[in-house]
């Protein structure tokens, strides 16, 4: 946030507040910019600031021509890391285990392993890999991105069904033993905030998964969720 300016934390505080305490419910409407000057006398500026910052947040939407308003909280759906591992789409068949209609696409092409993919998967630069970009959508909304990464012997051909990975590896003789996530959030790049239909404001969460034999890792995949729709549950076997 700029701090020249700072008359303009009087009025985010506030509606924040508002917004967190439910006076302002979803959907209400929020004062508009000459609104906003009057009732917290401030210039308009302030109130243009105050207004992005609020969207920025993820606490308010604007509708073009119509102003801004509260923004709807969705419910967010758990997201079970360890079942399904051997379908060939584990997001899919947990989400239809609760009762959702998922479907997918997914386009298969030729590519050059980057620095880090090639780290990744321990191979050299510019080693061949086939890689698979899938977008997932329930009731008909995006739900998720994923890029997946394989040496091109073990990947499947465009001709044939879509298999899932241990599936694939299999029928290579390769026994997948492990598979490895690690998870962060960040800023989701334009390409994936236009596809993923996101608000202003909102992060993703970025799942980093390989899938490993012994010590070999076999594929490694970037799966980009919405952030405001998701929680991440995971299973840890004791004994």
């Amino acid at each position: 946030m700029a701090t020249s300016d700072p008359v303009y934390l009087r009025v985010v505080e506030d509606i924040r507040r508002q917004i967190n305490d439910g006076t302002l419910p979803p959907g209400a409407p929020i004062p508009s910019r000459a609104q906003l000057t009057r009732k917290y006398q401030v210039g308009e500026t302030a109130a243009r600031h105050a207004l992005r910052v609020l969207v920025t947040e993820g606490l308010i939407i604007g509708r073009v021509g119509s102003g801004h308003y509260v923004r709807e909280r969705p419910i967010l759906m758990p997201l079970h890391r360890w079942r399904f591992p051997e379908h060939p789409t584990p997001f899919a068949a947990d989400l239809q285990t609760q009762g959702r209609r998922v479907t997918w696409e997914w386009q298969i092409d030729s590519t050059e392993a980057t620095p880090e993919i090639a780290r990744r998967l321990r191979l050299p630069l510019s080693a061949k890999l086939t890689r698979t970009r899938y977008l997932y959508r329930g009731e008909g909304r995006p739900l998720q991105l994923a890029i997946s990464y394989e040496p091109v012997e073990f990947a499947a051909h465009l001709d044939e069904e879509r298999r899932g990975v241990m599936a694939r590896m299999s029928a290579h003789g390769v026994r997948i033993t492990e598979i490895r996530e690690t998870v962060h959030t960040r800023v989701p790049r334009p390409a994936e905030a236009d596809a993923l239909q996101l608000p202003a404001g909102t992060h993703v969460l970025h799942v980093e998964r390989t899938h490993w034999a012994g010590e070999r890792p076999m594929e490694t995949s970037d799966i980009v969720l919405p952030g405001d729709r998701f929680r991440v549950t995971y299973s840890m076997p004791v004994g």
